[in-house]
């Protein structure tokens, strides 16, 4: 059976005031993609236990039917409120692939830390699924690769656009924007028209730009396992 790990922010407040968490429907509609592939899904987050979301991912229109389905489902909702915590977990051993979800909690605990580095950088050199959306791929952004260069240079990857944050008027409380530190690393950053989705593939790497992209991204990450 394939073991996938979706590994969720476990950051409730961005800045000190801005309450957040992960945005419901980049965990819901990838939980139910992977459900339905036959896959053994765990939820892990960098402190485990109970995982807070972001509030307006749960109202309209954002509040999606997986998302709905999510809240109301006792396994799905029994996984998310005693989430693993991410230090316990064996990479690669345990896992084919890995997927981080977004939302602006992202922006807290998905920089400067250590162990999801080292559990991204492991996966990936091992020939595992690396695949994760929107504010999710802010954690690329302090991995290497093996010879110490950043993690997505020359690489074709996505994120949350500089526009899309600004429309979300969020620029001041994020510690960078995403599009703009992967190009500053050497990325090829790619994007689709705001709140359009889009996923980029560059190997065993998968990125998709936005909570519109993670269904998608999702798919990509089945076809890439069943290759």
């Amino acid at each position: 059976m394939v073991k996938i790990v979706l590994i969720s922010t476990s950051a409730p407040i961005l800045k000190e005031t801005e309450e957040t968490g992960v945005w419901m429907e980049e965990i819901a509609a990838p939980y139910y993609k992977f459900v339905e592939a036959g896959y053994e899904v765990t939820i892990a987050s960098p402190a485990g236990g109970a995982i807070p979301v972001d509030a307006g991912s749960l109202s309209d229109p954002f509040f999606t039917d997986a998302s709905k389905k999510f809240l109301h489902d006792a396994t799905a909702m029994g996984k998310f409120m005693h989430s693993k915590k991410l230090e316990t977990l064996q990479f690669p051993s345990d896992y084919d692939a890995i997927y981080m979800p977004g939302g602006h909690g992202c922006c807290v605990d998905f920089i400067d830390n250590a162990t999801l580095k080292s559990a991204i950088e492991t996966m990936y050199n091992a020939g595992k699924i690396v695949a994760t959306v929107c504010h999710g791929p802010i954690c690329l952004c302090d991995c290497e690769t093996p010879d110490g260069k950043p993690f997505v240079q020359g690489k074709t990857v996505t994120g949350f656009a500089d526009s899309e944050e600004e429309a979300v008027q969020k620029v001041e409380l994020v510690p960078y924007l995403i599009e703009t530190r992967f190009k500053e690393q050497g990325a090829n950053y790619e994007k689709a028209d705001d709140w359009n989705s889009k996923v980029c593939i560059d190997g065993n790497l998968i990125t998709g730009q936005n909570p519109q992209s993670s269904e998608a991204a999702a798919e990509a990450v089945i076809k890439a396992l069943a290759a």
